[in-house]
């Protein structure tokens, strides 16, 4: 039998469950009205990233957690630390996050702790205008360019043109986007956000709450 494709919603009621708490519980340790918590859930509703970590934050939970699947098992066997783990990235079993300017793909959702967070994103926003506000969030990223060409915004850089095959390293605390790039429709980029021992500590400007469509 098929394993169901993992998604955000499932993954965040299998939390939820695992924790014994209702959408009301939820919604008060998360401060996200109930509403939005149930689209979340249902599938009918996606944060972006900088969003989901501020809810993994509320949490207190590493933001790697919210994309891991439950572990089996249970008792003391469950909690005994792998030394030598391995997961396969496949795309058809990624977490996929859809946002305005990306489609954001979360591999290994399996692993459980992980230390960096693998994503694979599409980028459609070809203008800061059309973007918004810079994201910023807790630890570093390395960002590489498999199809098309970006533009890396950064807060305290000039705009740098990437084409397939280059790649950046930024400080993920400093204000960043990226573009598609000119004579692009779209960009395809792999991600890898890393952060330190105060990830979960860490206090953004942002609302974690996602306004209702």
């Amino acid at each position: 039998m098929e394993t169901p494709h993992p998604t955000l919603g499932t993954l965040l009621r299998g939390l939820r469950s695992r924790n014994g708490w209702t959408l009301k519980r939820m919604s008060e340790q998360t401060g996200i009205p109930v509403s939005t918590l149930s689209k979340i859930e249902h599938d009918r509703l996606t944060l972006s990233y900088d969003k989901l970590l501020s809810l993994s934050q509320r949490l207190n939970i590493p933001l790697s957690e919210l994309f891991a699947e439950p572990a089996t098992g249970s008792g003391a066997a469950a909690q005994v630390p792998v030394t030598a783990r391995r997961s396969i990235g496949r795309i058809g079993d990624a977490v996929q996050v859809t946002t305005p300017n990306y489609d954001y793909y979360y591999f290994c959702p399996e692993l459980r702790q992980k230390r960096m967070l693998p994503i694979l994103t599409r980028v459609r926003a070809r203008s800061l205008a059309e973007f918004g506000d810079y994201v910023r969030h807790a630890g570093e990223e390395y960002i590489y360019v498999i199809e098309g060409r970006i533009v890396a915004h950064t807060e305290f850089y000039d705009p740098v043109t990437l084409e397939a095959g280059e790649s950046i390293y930024i400080d993920s605390n400093m204000g960043h986007a990226y573009l598609v790039g000119e004579g692009c429709d779209e960009a395809l980029i792999l991600g890898v956000c890393a952060a330190g021992e105060d990830f979960v500590a860490m206090l953004m400007a942002q609302d974690a709450g996602a306004p209702a469509p």
